[in-house]
């Protein structure tokens, strides 16, 4: 059991840190096209990364979506049923895909308007920003799509090997484009859109080659069959909610650190919450592995073997918990130091700023363990409605406690809150499913 959980794990750990690193990448990049006023590009990029994450993480029930799904139906064996999910998975990225482009003005326009930070300039430089990467969006909502359907079918090789190129990709072009071409965040920006582009070229080669022997040929009515239909769009309409309160909880966190109207408190805080991210997409790959197995085991009907995949994979995902928080008590300077350039003049006062607010980023590790795992689980029991309400109630508490402690220990009130937004999920979901009794129920049906 523990190779099958880290044969699934390990290739998404691998492909899941290229994220974080390009997002350290790009903030290296940022910071050294801002010269002095580093705060001011940073912040600037933190903003329109957020703006994207909104769009991105509201199409990621296609990932979701298609994995619990897909996996349900490799379990019980069943190709057609696997093809038809890769078709109906594609076939919904393309429309969202173009409804986004088609709508980027006022998406765009609502966005920055929401965002503003009553500085021209740097809302000028988001908007550029903006419009140069909204290109990318349709071939992002693809791979979401690819990416779920290669999980179900318990590939995580694939997915693995196509993000760290289209992430080397953007490291790449971002810093030819914005250091060598002098083109700023538009440079990054632009990376991405070469990066995401190449990558949907990369994925369909792959699955239409190595898979052409269990894609069968299926008609158009079964593609949009009713039914069918109607319930990969139940399920993903109860992702979408979830979500959207994921969006809602960090689209806030940054609005908050904007709103505090001090660009080092804006900076500091997304580089250390660049720092969780490191964390959140190693465990994330335990996720990955929880919701391909669990929708297998629950497919071919094999309780014992679900029981034994949850435990190890709640035991993983605490040991990564534990190696991190001693990472970050130990070396959190060093890795500090590495997303601001010593050449800036205020390296040393956003060091100082950092320092007061590190032992949020070394305790949310802890609080963070368990809710990865359950979403892995829930996805790949197509248990969408539990993951909605167990959503819900997180980010109700997540704001109550922002804006009701926020006057009393400030920047402080951020952090709390986004703490204990994340240790409820996992909390919610647990006691929801009547202690995991109900997901064990299902695969003993």
């Amino acid at each position: 059991m523990n190779r099958d959980i880290l044969r699934i794990a390990v290739p998404n750990i691998i492909s899941n840190i290229t994220v974080p690193l390009m997002g350290i990448a790009s903030t290296i990049i940022a910071g050294r096209v801002g010269g002095d006023d580093a705060a001011t590009t940073i912040g600037a990029l933190s903003i329109g990364v957020t703006i994207f994450n909104f769009i991105y993480w509201n199409t990621s029930f296609l990932r979701m979506g298609t994995s619990g799904l897909t996996a349900q139906a490799y379990g019980a064996g069943d190709d057609r049923e696997s093809t038809l999910m890769l078709w109906r998975s594609i076939v919904v990225a393309l429309g969202v895909g173009l409804v986004a482009f088609m709508l980027q003005y006022p998406i765009g326009e609502l966005s920055i308007r929401f965002m503003s930070t009553d500085d021209v300039s740097l809302d000028s430089i988001i908007a550029k920003y903006f419009y140069t990467r909204i290109w990318a969006v349709p071939a992002g909502i693809m791979l979401f799509a690819f990416n779920g359907w290669l999980t179900g079918m318990q590939n995580a090789v694939i997915p693995m090997a196509v993000a760290i190129v289209v992430n080397l990709i953007h490291i790449a072009c971002s810093y030819l484009f914005s250091i060598v071409g002098t083109m700023g965040l538009e440079g990054i920006a632009l990376g991405s859109v070469v990066a995401q582009w190449t990558g949907v070229v990369i994925m369909v080669i792959i699955i239409t080659t190595k898979y052409r022997k269990h894609l069968v040929r299926v008609s158009r009515s079964e593609v949009f069959d009713l039914g069918a239909m109607r319930r990969f769009f139940a399920i993903n309409g109860d992702i979408i909610i979830r979500t959207f309160c994921l969006v809602a909880v960090y689209t806030f966190f940054t609005k908050a650190s904007a709103d505090s109207g001090d660009k080092n408190i804006l900076a500091v805080n997304a580089i250390l919450l660049q720092l969780f991210t490191l964390f959140s997409y190693m465990n994330d790959g335990f996720a990955y592995a929880a919701e391909a197995l669990t929708g297998r085991f629950i497919g071919a009907r094999d309780a014992n073997s679900l029981r034994r995949c949850i435990k190890l994979c709640l035991i993983w995902c605490f040991a990564v918990s534990f190696i991190f928080i001693g990472v970050y008590i130990g070396w959190w300077r060093d890795i500090f130091a590495l997303l601001v350039s010593p050449e800036q003049g205020n390296v040393a006062t956003l060091q100082s700023v950092a320092e007061e607010y590190i032992g949020w980023i070394i305790f949310i590790p802890l609080a963070a363990a368990m809710p990865f795992v359950m979403d892995g689980i829930m996805v790949g029991a197509t248990r969408s409605r539990i993951m909605r309400n167990s959503m819900i109630g997180a980010s109700i508490c997540f704001f109550v406690l922002l804006y009701g402690t926020r006057w009393a220990i400030g920047n402080n009130a951020i952090w709390l809150a986004f703490s204990m937004y994340m240790l409820l999920r996992g909390v919610f979901q647990y006691f929801m499913s009547d202690r995991l009794r109900d997901i064990y129920k299902e695969a003993e049906s």
